[in-house]
């Protein structure tokens, strides 16, 4: 991956409310029920958390992702592999679906994207691939959605050219192309360096 590294989001529940006052009568001699906090849920009534899978086996034990990429594939520092990993529904298989984008170390660039589809039998398959600088991709609303930043020649990782996003919808099983957008970057801007300019105080 070193020699790609040139190319490069809460629900706050708010719960307020109150009894007021009670009227005055003979005090309830029922026992009082368990206690409960608004926005916790009762123990025992919680979804399971979604189980998670180790990202970096399914890359390196994937047949799909090319062996230049997984004698490449090693930690940034300590155990820390340079793996994004999201859950979510895309192919309404008997688990959520897994995207793993995998990065540079150095410029957390993407050089591939992968999705996982749980099989029959627990273990995952890979159904989409794209390995290619500087991708990412992510779930929105049942959708994979797979961006890849642009460059040309002299453009740095920091500041590409453009962009590309295509849209990707399961069906028949497979992912189809659904919809494609491709954005200019304006290079009039710059990198942002070099001092504001300085106001100017109108004359009268």
């Amino acid at each position: 991956m070193a020699g790609l590294a040139a190319l490069a989001l809460f629900c706050a529940g708010c719960s307020t409310g109150g009894t007021g006052t009670r009227d005055a009568g003979p005090a309830d001699a029922r026992p009082a029920g368990p206690a409960t906090v608004p926005g916790v849920v009762p123990a025992g009534s919680a979804k399971p958390a979604q189980p998670r899978v180790d990202a970096v086996r399914l890359v390196e034990s994937d047949p799909k992702v090319s062996r230049r990429f997984k004698d490449d594939l090693k930690p940034c520092t300590g155990d820390e592999y340079p793996i994004d990993t999201s859950y979510g529904t895309l192919t309404d298989g008997p688990a959520p679906d897994v995207v793993v984008n995998v990065m540079t170390c150095g410029d957390s660039v993407g050089v591939g994207t992968y999705v996982y589809r749980q099989r029959e039998d627990g273990s995952y398959g890979n159904v989409f691939a794209a390995e290619t600088p500087a991708v990412y991709g992510t779930i929105d609303r049942g959708d994979l959605v797979v961006t890849t930043q642009v460059y040309e020649s002299k453009d740095s990782v920091a500041y590409p050219s453009g962009e590309d996003i295509v849209t990707y919808r399961w069906t028949a099983d497979r992912f189809a192309e659904t919809d494609r957008v491709h954005n200019d970057f304006n290079r009039a801007v710059g990198n942002g360096e070099g001092p504001l300019p300085v106001p100017q105080t109108a004359k009268n």
